[in-house]
């Protein structure tokens, strides 16, 4: 004879609520495929040119950025913030980074992903500080785009190369 406990939840029950949960999360992420199957590879398409004219020398994905777009550095590194907008990321960032730099950075791509808005870019970028040292560093940054523009970005990499290269390059100000 069998007991059960009432405080244990009947075994076959549970099995059954769970296999429901997990039929319904796939079906779910099908149907989400299916609804907007081009979107991801448009994004993708779109994150994969920006990045090849950054390589090439010929523009940016900061071009991509929306004006009211949300730039978040995770991590400790002396620029780890949200940038509340296009200008502010820029002005704050990128300006002075690229001050710091002889030779600006090119990145190589490792790899992309895309599912929906979001893209996601892994890559190795190098250039040369203005003191002669070599600045390398690796990214990931998780990009959302809306309309072709980045409208939201979280970025990840090496806080301790970063940081050295911020402070032991000074921000270059003549010529500017």
């Amino acid at each position: 004879m069998t007991t059960t406990n009432p405080n244990q939840p009947n075994r076959g029950t549970l099995r059954g609520t769970i296999a429901a949960a997990a039929t319904s999360f796939l079906l779910g992420a099908q149907v989400a495929q299916a609804q907007a199957p081009g979107i991801g590879e448009s994004n993708k398409s779109i994150v994969q040119s920006a990045f090849d004219e950054w390589a090439a020398g010929t523009g940016s994905p900061y071009d991509l950025l929306a004006d009211n777009a949300t730039w978040t550095i995770t991590g400790n590194s002396l620029a780890s913030k949200t940038y509340g907008s296009r200008e502010a990321f820029i002005s704050e960032v990128i300006r002075p980074f690229n001050a710091r730099m002889r030779v600006g950075l090119k990145p190589t791509v490792r790899n992309l992903y895309a599912e929906g808005d979001t893209v996601i870019v892994f890559f190795d970028a190098r250039g040369t500080a203005r003191d002669g040292q070599p600045y390398v560093n690796t990214y990931a940054w998780f990009l959302d785009l809306r309309d072709g523009k980045i409208t939201n970005a979280f970025a990840f990499f090496d806080s301790i190369a970063f940081n050295d290269l911020w402070q032991r390059v000074s921000v270059q100000t003549t010529g500017q």
